[in-house]
């Protein structure tokens, strides 16, 4: 297992030739449509690497998250799409963890209303690094609500973008809940 930030990973060996990476986006395409995988989300996947080092990453995510058990799954499913080949490989299907990166237009409505860190290509009101909650799309822009304000950010400027987890507010949503139950 990988050491990461709040991420379920495994790694796992394989055989590798210069047809790999388009067998492992079909075997990756496939996952999302089949019904044994029913709920989980590509997040992102990708290669890097050549010969023995290799290394295929598969991110994904489900409401509620993931377990190691879901990974263990997937790796396998994958795995014998690339049994065939025989060069060495690594594997890597992760969860895509607190921090859940930001990959589709969609992401940006489905988790409007939560804190966010976007990292633009260009200068954007003197930074290129903003933080801030997440208001969802308006137009080709993602709307962020910081403490100056409303930030439009264009969707072409975007290099990468996270959900921020804050603890303190996750604890205060638990205790909230639990007041309504009791």
């Amino acid at each position: 297992m990988s050491v990461g930030r709040s991420r379920a990973s495994l790694f796992y060996g394989g055989y590798v030739e210069r047809s790999l990476a388009g067998e492992f986006e079909r075997a990756v395409a496939e996952i999302a449509r089949d019904d044994r995988f029913a709920g989980v989300e590509i997040v992102q996947c990708g290669t890097h690497g050549s010969g023995n080092k290799s290394v295929l990453n598969v991110t994904i995510d489900r409401e509620g998250g993931v377990d190691v058990r879901t990974c263990e799954r997937i790796a396998a499913a994958i795995n014998a799409r690339l049994q065939a080949f025989e060069v060495s490989y690594r594997l890597e299907v992760e969860s895509a963890g607190l921090d859940r990166p930001l990959t589709k237009p969609g992401d940006y409505q489905r988790f409007s209303g939560r804190d966010v860190k976007i990292v633009t290509s260009l200068l954007v009101r003197g930074s290129k690094t903003h933080r801030g909650v997440l208001r969802g799309v308006r137009g080709t822009a993602v709307i962020l609500e910081t403490e100056s304000g409303e930030l439009p950010l264009p969707l072409a400027t975007i290099k990468t973008a996270n959900l921020e987890y804050d603890v303190r507010a996750d604890l205060k949503r638990a205790k909230d809940r639990k007041k309504l139950h009791a």
